[in-house]
């Protein structure tokens, strides 16, 4: 069983409604910083306001790209994601290009990957440089197992961090068996991102259970306060 500091830093605190406002950004943030979650997932155009207030905190700023259906052509994925660094984002989330994907164009896809990655490589070897994180989204509700450990095996290849299994946008939520599904395909070296619709405690811990490393939810701090709660509730259990 994982500690509740544990589970706090496995969990991505995502905002990403296209009505997200300033405030509301910056509520996040501040409740991030108050239950020390891994990150904040925030719409590209508040990085810099969460940036600024989670300055000096152990909170990381992260973003999406091309988001919410990868279907830019590569350039673009490419500028989206120097404009996030520049902006302050430090973990990227990059939706695959579905389409081509689903048109079995490989090399779109790889090459959609490879640049993305290349760059934040590049920016995180700058001499006062963070890391960048690199979450590649392959959407498990469109695309089929085959096509899920394709995608695992050139993220891989192209040194991305994560597999990330939805946008939280998608045709439905993420599964158990999507979780196992993609550990299988990438080993125990490379991370996996579960989101898509993850609302309590009990999925978050099915879902670490079944191999996940983070957990991409919008309602992170109830999470938490039923962990807070659950223990509780098994200590009183105990002494009596």
């Amino acid at each position: 069983m994982f500690s509740r500091i544990a589970l706090a830093k496995m969990i991505d605190y995502s905002i990403l409604r296209p009505d997200s406002t300033e405030d509301d950004t910056l509520a996040y943030c501040d409740e991030a910083i108050e239950y020390h979650f891994a990150c904040v997932m925030v719409l590209p155009c508040w990085c810099q306001a969460a940036e600024r207030r989670l300055r000096g905190s152990d909170i990381k700023v992260g973003t999406v790209i091309a988001y919410p259906f990868g279907v830019v052509p590569t350039p673009v994925k490419v500028y989206e994601a120097r404009q996030a660094i520049g902006n302050g984002a430090t973990e990227l989330d990059i939706v695959v290009n579905i389409a081509a994907l689903k048109s079995h164009d490989y090399v779109t896809v790889q090459q959609d990957i490879d640049e993305v990655v290349t760059v934040a490589n590049i920016a995180g070897l700058t001499e006062d440089g963070d890391d960048i994180l690199t979450k590649v989204i392959i959407e498990v509700g469109l695309t089929s197992r085959d096509e899920q450990a394709r995608v695992c095996r050139i993220a891989n290849a192209a040194r991305a961090d994560f597999i990330k299994t939805c946008t939280g946008r998608g045709p439905r939520a993420v599964t158990v068996q999507d979780v196992k599904h993609i550990r299988q395909a990438v080993g125990r070296e490379m991370g996996v991102k579960a989101a898509g619709g993850i609302r309590t405690l009990e999925q978050a811990s099915a879902l670490i259970n079944a191999g996940a490393n983070r957990i991409g939810t919008s309602t992170g701090v109830a999470i938490v306060l039923s962990y807070d709660q659950s223990q509780g509730a098994l200590t009183e259990e105990v002494l009596h």
